[in-house]
């Protein structure tokens, strides 16, 4: 059984990122070993970056059915509770409030590790192990 892993919206933008084929390649691979946990957040953020920010952005159609791929996963929703906490984190962690939100979807759903390349790998937040499985690329 693949492990249960929080994934940030970077490692689901690589996978359509024709832009970086190595990161493309390794989000691949992970997605393959890990059962992906992901938030309301996380979906809304690939749609944003893929349709915009992409320097071969995705057409919004494309990226909607991607959305909806991805939904199938074990998704968080955003809540008042969930915001408390993320303000919370962010000034006591000194971390963006969007940031904090991730590490707090990430705890709330008890995940052990948190897949991104946004924070300090090897650090641990709220009981969450950051890792960034782009490390020594």
């Amino acid at each position: 059984m693949n492990a249960r892993a929080f994934f940030d919206s970077n490692l689901l933008v690589y996978l359509f990122d024709r832009a970086d084929q190595a990161k493309s390649e390794v989000a691949a691979a992970v997605l393959r070993s890990h059962a992906p946990v992901v938030s309301a957040q996380v979906l809304s953020e690939f749609y944003w970056v893929t349709t915009r920010k992409l320097l071969c952005r995705l057409p919004p159609t494309t990226a909607q059915a991607a959305v909806a791929e991805f939904a199938n996963f074990e998704v968080v929703s955003l809540d008042s509770t969930l915001v408390s906490r993320a303000i919370e984190t962010s000034q006591r962690c000194e971390l963006s409030y969007w940031d904090a939100l991730i590490v707090e979807a990430a705890a709330s759903a008890g995940c052990e590790e948190l897949l991104t390349e946004d924070l300090a790998a090897g650090s641990t937040l709220r009981g969450v192990r950051i890792v960034n499985p782009f490390a020594g690329m």
